[in-house]
């Protein structure tokens, strides 16, 4: 060996290893020491070997404490994440900087989550399935830690966590792809009630499956594919015990076809749209003339919590009970999230004076024309026409049709509009 130090990584594995040369017939040789079988040469050795493992152990001690520093001052000193990249940038060294387009498909999934268009942590593993982000399995899969992965690091909202070394939010030199205030969303969605899982057999051919519920049970409907005699047939089902209508097979293009015509009378006409769409607009301007008032409040919450705060460290230092001071720092902890909230939204106003015409473009589209999104055929989006155009399911009975809908906010506020035109004040 070149050394005594190649040799093993600490002091029991040299001796281990030197005992089975000895057993082996083998003989150990270096250019920089001699081993011999007498007690001053063994003495030499081990405490050669002694020495090598304490430089290796203080060697990795040293470099877990640049580490550590390095992430306190907002640096990410591990792999970079997926929807990043390391960059040498001037005055930083390695920056996480975004990885497009991998960065905007990982802002859709933890935005759709957080709003509510992936409702299941399963959902989101199929759209990540979907995409060439993850290694996957021989079947096509990914793993479920994968996606918890993604929906728990704080990374993406520019902070930086570390629980082994005590590192809680510290607010990262990298731009963050989401704000704080929605991965927050994300945290309380996921530490709430469970949804129930989305199955795989929810496939684009029944697009209304799980949505559409019987009007006599109140149970959601099944489908299946039947098998004719040339052909197979599709249709939506009752399969709940006990239920009247168990078994009445109801026919999709049936059932899907009553559908379409709610959703093309959810369609405002031309001149009601503008109205709504003219009181959309009042709204922002107004809420765009609050926005001062809001900074200030702001402040004055940021100066409250470093109040609360210097308070609570004061209890501490004259606190003796172990259980008093774990609840004393708990709280500092919730206030200093609440803090760093705080100070995103009062740099996001500063930043955030966008056109009413750029922030509800698609919005407005939606709004005008949501049959053109269930006309394009694909699934992913007639999903999104069921949960931001209703509020909760409809039922529906074979020989009636479909029962009483619950439209979302902005589609029954047109329709309130639509019933009381003649009631409204001519413009101007």
């Amino acid at each position: 060996i070149d050394d005594i130090s190649r040799l093993a990584r600490g002091l029991e594995a040299h001796l281990k290893l030197r005992a089975m040369l000895a057993k082996a017939g083998g003989k150990l040789e270096s250019p920089s020491i001699e081993f011999g079988e007498d007690s001053d040469s063994i003495l030499v050795e081990n405490l050669l070997a002694s020495v090598a493992q304490h430089q290796r152990e203080k060697n990795g001690e040293q470099t877990l404490n640049r580490m550590r520093a390095r992430m306190m001052n907002g640096y990410w000193c591990f792999r970079h994440p997926v929807g990043y990249k390391f960059e040498r940038v001037a005055g930083h060294g390695k920056l996480l900087v975004r990885n497009e387009p991998a960065a905007s498909t990982i802002v859709d999934v933890l935005e759709g989550y957080a709003s509510g268009r992936f409702q299941t942590q399963a959902e989101v593993k199929r759209f990540l399935e979907g995409t060439d982000l993850f290694q996957k399995n021989k079947h096509g899969e990914i793993s479920q830690t994968r996606v918890t992965d993604v929906l728990t690091r704080p990374i993406y909202a520019g902070y930086i966590s570390h629980e082994n070394w005590n590192l809680h939010l510290v607010p990262g030199k990298h731009e963050g792809l989401i704000s704080l205030k929605t991965y927050q969303k994300i945290q309380t969605r996921l530490s709430g009630s469970a949804y129930a899982p989305a199955r795989k057999d929810i496939r684009a051919d029944f697009p209304l499956r799980g949505f559409v519920t019987c009007a006599d049970c109140g149970k959601p409907l099944t489908s299946c594919w039947s098998k004719g005699k040339r052909e197979k047939y599709a249709y939506y089902l009752c399969v709940t015990k006990g239920c009247v209508s168990r078994s009445k097979s109801i026919p999709r293009a049936k059932i899907e076809g009553d559908f379409e015509e709610i959703v093309r009378s959810l369609q405002p006409t031309p001149g009601l749209f503008g109205i709504a769409k003219s009181m959309f607009k009042r709204a922002w301007d107004n809420r765009a003339t609050r926005a001062d008032e809001q900074e200030i409040i702001l402040k004055q919450d940021i100066v409250r919590f470093d109040k609360q705060v210097e308070q609570l460290l004061e209890r501490i230092v004259v606190a003796t009970n172990i259980s008093v001071i774990a609840a004393y720092e708990a709280k500092i902890t919730k206030l200093e999230l609440e803090k760093k909230v705080a100070l995103e939204k009062l740099e996001l106003s500063a930043h955030s004076q966008q056109s009413f015409e750029t922030k509800f473009e698609h919005a407005c589209n939606f709004l005008a024309s949501p049959c053109k999104l269930w006309d394009s055929g694909q699934a992913h989006l007639k999903k999104m026409v069921l949960r931001l155009a209703f509020s909760g399911r409809i039922a529906y009975r074979k020989d009636e049709g479909f029962q009483t809908t619950q439209l979302s906010i902005p589609f029954k506020m047109l329709g309130d509009f639509s019933m009381s035109e003649k009631e409204m004040v001519p413009h101007g």
